[in-house]
């Protein structure tokens, strides 16, 4: 088939890279002018790390470079995506500068996309058998809608998102604003505070920041990127052990989590600063995982940076000619620049309206099975909608997944079973992530349990031993190098022996 591919990010270059060795050819359409999604420098903002450390974000054929930092930079990721391109011989494949303004089905699976050059406008269009969206759940800044901000702006003040700013010297001598307090906005505020005459964080909420080195000397991974680590938070299907966990062992398993919010504590002095966030450490997977920025909490100490905890920006206002911005806790501050860290909004505004309709629940939920198969919707596929602490691998296992299911080798339920399973899905989600899990586009912390799933669908898991090695140790993508190969095979000798191939398909 000729499958289109919306996104070159990690998700759209491992679809097409996956689909590409499974006999397909592919079309890879992204806006940006270089591959890398979130990570290109089109979206890069000053201070961009992964959260991931190096060996556990990788794809499992191609780890990222041991040369690399502990948490590479975002050109570093870019750069690696890109060398996976040349690689793999997706470069003739893609479209960059390319933007998919509809997609419209035709019949019998095929799409009809209309496309438009991001550089002169040039229209154009392309029909393709499939359709793998993959155009990623932060591609998207979710902007507030601040009061007064015409004034503002008339009178030299400039509100922007955190993915706008490529280079901290716009902020040089500035007083800035930064409003947000996950990753993102503490990654953009110690180079902010490095070159600004005043950098203010506007946190509505804390959240707990997990260090990159417990007590200095633990690297985070050994506790949150294994198999271990994710048993910790309670899945709606538990085994083995998690039946333990997660009930007479109880006791030790909330102290084992809520212990690295005091060493936290501890070592960031949050206290001191008058930063303890509300709840426990056990409540990080209902908000956001964030890795701690360096230098962050060090400049707060330093008077760098000042943080407004438990406020929002009420309203932008020029007072004597200048821009300032009224926090809801009666405070003014000058505000030459904002920069708004708020988040993403998840949408797919190129679809048809038929087909929004029957992958969003009444709350703009995506309903997809595995993340990835919409229901009641021919010949469309998503992926990279499964964001994790293993975000290229769960990605990659994902295409596996699509590239099983174009061969009619996936035993997928009947819709209205599958409709049940993905209600019940949400719903749990809802209750694990209270409602935080990104229009259902979020699976942390439970991203193992997806790629198990995912791959037990096939019955391509790894093996349990190289599994139980994962409870103790961080995961290794690489330990799951050997399942693409193994489904290509599965795909050729079911290609050679077609009558076994159609007998299969009626069992399905």
């Amino acid at each position: 088939m000729r499958v289109g591919i919306i996104g070159a990010g990690v998700a759209g270059l491992a679809t097409a890279k996956t689909l590409l060795q499974a006999g397909h050819e592919v079309v890879v359409f992204d806006s940006a002018p270089d591959v890398g999604g979130v990570w290109s420098r089109t979206r890069r903002y000053p201070g961009l790390t992964t959260q991931s450390a190096r060996s556990t974000y990788g794809l499992s054929d191609f780890p990222l470079p041991r040369e690399f930092p502990e948490w590479p930079t975002g050109a570093q990721v870019q750069s690696w995506l890109e060398a996976y391109a040349t690689e793999f011989k997706i470069e003739p494949h893609l479209r960059l500068h390319t933007l998919v303004t509809a997609a419209t089905p035709t019949g019998d699976g095929r799409w009809s996309l209309s496309l438009k050059d991001a550089d002169d406008g040039t229209l154009g269009g392309e029909t393709v058998d499939r359709l793998v969206v993959a155009n990623g759940v932060f591609c998207e800044p979710n902007m507030p809608a601040f009061e007064g901000i015409d004034e503002y702006t008339a009178a030299g003040g400039r509100v922007m998102a955190g993915t706008q700013l490529h280079d901290a010297e716009v902020a040089r001598g500035k007083h800035v604003l930064v409003v947000g307090y996950g990753k993102s906005a503490c990654d953009v505020t110690v180079p902010v505070s490095e070159v600004a005459a005043g950098t203010h964080v506007i946190a509505r909420q804390l959240l707990w920041k997990v260090p990159r080195k417990i007590a200095g000397v633990l690297n985070f991974k050994m506790l949150l990127l294994t198999r271990m680590g994710e048993a910790l938070f309670k899945y709606h299907r538990l085994r083995g052990f998690e039946k333990f966990l997660h009930g007479v062992g109880n006791p030790v398993r909330r102290n084992m989590l809520n212990s690295v919010g005091s060493v936290s504590k501890r070592q960031f002095k949050l206290a001191k600063l008058g930063l303890v966030p509300r709840g426990t450490m056990e409540d990080i997977v209902k908000g956001a995982i964030g890795l701690a920025t360096e230098g962050f909490f060090e400049g707060v100490e330093s008077g760098a940076i000042v943080v407004h905890r438990d406020t929002t920006v009420a309203r932008l206002r020029v007072i004597d000619g200048r821009p300032h911005a009224d926090l809801s806790d009666g405070t003014t501050l000058p505000a030459d620049l904002v920069v708004c860290a708020t988040g993403f909004t998840q949408g797919v505004p190129f679809l048809d309206s038929h087909s929004r309709s029957q992958i969003f629940d009444e709350r703009g939920n995506f309903l997809l099975y595995r993340q990835i198969l919409p229901i009641g919707v021919d010949g469309l596929y998503f992926n990279g909608y499964n964001s994790s602490f293993f975000s290229p691998l769960n990605a990659e296992m994902a295409a596996v997944w699509i590239a099983a299911h174009l061969a009619g080798a996936v035993p997928v339920p009947e819709p209205d079973v599958l409709r049940r399973q993905v209600a019940a899905q949400l719903a749990f989600m809802d209750v694990a992530t209270d409602r935080h899990h990104c229009r259902g586009t979020k699976i942390i912390p439970f991203s193992l349990k997806n790629i198990d799933e995912v791959l037990d669908d096939l019955d391509l898991n790894i093996s349990k031993r190289v599994r139980a090695s994962h409870w103790l140790n961080p995961v290794d993508p690489t330990a799951y190098k050997g399942v693409t190969p193994a489904l290509v095979a599965r795909l050729n000798a079911k290609r050679s022996n077609p009558r076994h191939s159609r007998a299969e398909r009626t069992t399905q």
